[in-house]
């Protein structure tokens, strides 16, 4: 499996560059995974109980969740649309123990393929990052999140768990330099 890491763009427009640094990020969890056993996936860094298997399915989830189902307003996708979140509020995390590494990294490249597609789809129509996601977060509160605000915080989010995913990869089999 090849995986192709992008560098962050030095200059671009503001989309570009947000882009590029979502774009690195998603290729650096995916980098910090390859290689791995099904079972070093599962493994934990204690006292935490995150998993790289756990981080790839739950970035999936996110990616899904803000750019299909907020930012399009698509329905969730398999397989949040059953999920039993009032069970479980982590399911994402917790439900991808003794899943492949394969299934695992599939999960997240649909997702970013449908994210992608639904983040083009929004840009062609409208190009102005200030532009509102189709599902408000509260409405009662009149809180609706930009486009802007998706793109930094998918950088954010990715950008946290790539810290979290240096350290599990490397208390499992003391890779650093992915």
């Amino acid at each position: 499996m090849t995986i192709e890491r992008p560098e962050p763009s030095f200059s671009d427009s503001e989309v570009g560059m947000l882009r590029s640094y979502l774009d690195h990020f998603r290729a650096t969890v995916r980098l910090q995974a390859r290689g791995l056993t099904d079972a070093q996936l599962d493994q934990t860094l204690p006292p935490s109980d995150l998993t790289l298997g756990g981080m790839l399915k739950h970035l999936a989830f996110v990616e899904d969740y803000w750019f299909s189902y907020n930012l399009a307003a698509h329905e969730p996708a398999p397989p949040w649309d059953t999920a039993p979140w009032d069970d479980d509020p982590d399911w994402d995390w917790h439900s991808a123990a003794g899943a492949s590494h394969a299934e695992l990294d599939g999960l997240l490249v649909d997702a970013i393929t449908r994210s992608d597609a639904c983040l083009d789809s929004v840009l062609a129509a409208d190009p102005d990052l200030a532009q509102r996601v189709a599902r408000p977060r509260d409405p009662a509160k009149g809180e609706t999140a930009t486009l802007r605000w998706v793109l930094v915080h998918m950088v954010e989010e990715y950008a946290r768990h790539v810290g979290h995913a240096d350290l599990i990869r490397q208390s499992i089999d003391g890779a650093m330099d992915i």
